[in-house]
């Protein structure tokens, strides 16, 4: 399984599907879940297949969750917060337009 590295011992905790999941401070929500032995996040919209994270460094989109407030965001690259609701994403991924100018 997955091992903590690290002395940071602050944890908070946050809500993945109606589970309370503690965590490191500091943690991203990917490496949360992944410690507490949760290993699906969304499932994929054409097949339903479980997916979970691949990179943990936010070049594919197989961590993707719905975080309360903020809607669709990569696991691995937001750092969880005392209270936040998460659920797996569910449906297409809606990529934002980003104005290049």
């Amino acid at each position: 399984m997955f091992k903590r590295i690290g002395k940071n011992e602050q944890q908070v905790t946050f809500e993945f599907l109606h589970r309370t999941v503690i965590a490191r401070e500091g943690d991203t929500i990917a490496a949360a879940l992944l410690a507490a032995g949760i290993l699906e996040f969304r499932q994929a919209p054409e097949d339903q297949s479980r997916r979970g994270p691949y990179c943990m460094i936010g070049n594919c989109f197989e961590c993707l969750v719905q975080i309360e407030g903020l809607g669709s965001r990569q696991a691995c690259r937001e750092r969880v917060r005392n209270g936040m609701r998460v659920k797996p994403h569910r449906g297409r991924i809606e990529l934002e337009e980003h104005d290049e100018t």
